[in-house]
């Protein structure tokens, strides 16, 4: 579960301005966070497939807003990979 102080440190670490809580760096972060979280969670309890369904989706929708932000602004996917320690697919 992500608190609401962690989501908070998570956009604050790639808001794009003062305000911003649903840019694509933003919900990438807030993504990272939750799919760290619950990969812990998934450890201690293996046989938990219900989370495991939950932990593929977020998965899947955080890499979909990367090739968003891959596709219409490199340079800022550039610095949200490099932010949050993600693999870079643009080095190749």
């Amino acid at each position: 579960m992500l608190t609401k102080t962690k989501k908070a440190n998570a956009i604050k670490e790639t808001q794009v301005h003062k305000d911003d809580t649903g840019s694509p760096e933003a919900q990438v972060s807030i993504l990272t966070r939750k799919i760290e979280e619950l990969a812990k969670h998934l450890k201690a309890n293996h046989k938990d497939n219900h989370s495991r369904r939950g932990l593929l989706g977020m998965v899947a929708d955080r890499q979909s807003h990367l090739n968003y932000l891959e596709r219409k602004h490199p340079d800022r996917y550039l610095t949200v990979v490099k932010q949050l320690g993600l693999k870079n697919r643009m080095a190749k």
